[in-house]
């Protein structure tokens, strides 16, 4: 898939969008994902704008256009790989990984990702249990529910973890909320207080912002 030269920032703007969910995305909650201000988000996004890489709708959000959705599956798959690769072959901390693949993303050449892709035997998912998109940028999106949706008594397994924040993906880790792990939600605080979860026979407590993060069937 050949895409043009996009700057770091463009590149995060779009991967973050489509983590999102690349439709009707509220620019405060974009902005919160970027740890940026209203005001930058929104400016980037009159810029991607211009460019035809996103929709913008005034009281609705922003969705990815075509071509914005195929820019950031190339950023989401450079990064992924690289997941992949720093966790497999690198015994790299899962909580870190997200971290320091982003910073090679972006100075990998198209070369180099499909050679990085044949050399892992083309891996569909990364450790943190998200897609990785082919080579058309192609990619069936995850289809469970977030920890927050789960009811006291059902016992759901983790599917993937989309956070992106390494302190986030640190406590998860240290908590055992990891991909492929059975949870037992126990409680629901009232007034949006944290869940009580049994997890590895342990009790664990989780708030619902990063619960957000846990996907789960």
């Amino acid at each position: 898939m050949s895409m043009p030269q996009l700057s770091e920032s463009t590149e995060m703007y779009l991967k973050a969008l489509v983590e999102l969910g690349d439709r009707d995305v509220a620019i405060a909650r974009l902005a919160e994902r970027l740890g940026v201000t209203h005001v930058s988000a929104n400016e980037m996004m009159r810029r991607l704008g211009e460019q035809g890489l996103v929709k913008h709708t005034p009281y609705k959000g922003v969705t990815l256009t075509k071509k914005g959705r195929e820019a950031a599956a190339n950023v989401l798959r450079r990064q992924r790989l690289w997941e992949v690769f720093l966790y497999q072959h690198l015994k790299i901390e899962w909580a870190k990984i997200y971290e320091l693949a982003c910073s090679l993303e972006h100075a990998t050449a198209p070369e180099v990702t499909e050679a990085l892709a044949a050399f892992l035997g083309n891996p569909t998912v990364c450790p943190r249990g998200n897609p990785i998109p082919d080579a058309n940028g192609a990619f069936t999106p995850l289809n469970g529910r977030s920890l927050r949706e789960v009811a006291p008594g059902e016992t759901v397994t983790v599917r993937a973890v989309n956070a992106t924040s390494t302190q986030v993906l640190k406590y998860l880790q240290e908590k055992g909320i990891l991909p492929g792990q059975t949870v037992t939600v126990i409680e629901a605080a009232p007034l949006d207080g944290p869940l009580t979860l049994l997890v590895n026979g342990k009790e664990a407590a989780l708030g619902l912002s990063m619960a957000e993060f846990v996907i789960v069937e």
